[in-house]
């Protein structure tokens, strides 16, 4: 099976949703960089209610062997370039990333990606969730960035448009 990698902000929406659950009923693994955890830990120590990926049974905290490859990718942050790089040594894996220059990134790299949006949809597909719109709700609440344009895509893809 083919590692999934999760950056920081899909563990931080999904959480603050109510639904980082949803993950190990998707897949029985995610892999989280080091840079990401420590992310996530940063931000619970400025008060923000973020997961503890450490105490999640589901979740392999990994640490890429070699960041090098991408020192070309400007950017990104710590965890963004994390994941790329666990990515690319992996070979078949599937990043989550919500950033939009990262998920460029990935994309000029052939990676295959999703994000938060597309796990909500996974979800939906698999019988997890019962719609996606009051979710995506949810997420706007929160600041997650969404065009009119996306949404109307992603609700028509759980039809609900």
């Amino acid at each position: 099976m083919s590692d999934i990698i999760c950056n920081t902000s899909p563990l931080q929406y999904l959480h603050q949703i109510g639904r980082l659950g949803l993950l190990p009923h998707l897949v029985s693994r995610i892999v989280v960089p080091a840079a990401v955890a420590g992310e996530l830990a940063e931000g619970r120590r400025l008060g923000m209610d973020l997961p503890i990926p450490e105490s999640l049974p589901w979740v392999e905290i990994r640490e890429p062997r070699s960041g090098d490859v991408l020192q070309l990718a400007t950017g990104l942050g710590s965890g963004e370039m994390a994941v790329l790089a666990l990515a690319l040594e992996s070979g078949d894996a599937v990043v989550i990333l919500d950033d939009t220059l990262a998920r460029r990134h990935a994309e000029v790299l052939s990676l295959r990606l999703t994000g938060t949006l597309g796990v909500l949809l996974d979800a939906k597909r698999a019988g997890l969730i019962p719609d996606v719109t009051t979710l995506i709700d949810d997420l706007q609440v929160l600041g997650f960035r969404l065009s009119k344009q996306t949404r109307e895509v992603v609700l028509r893809l759980a039809g609900e448009a």
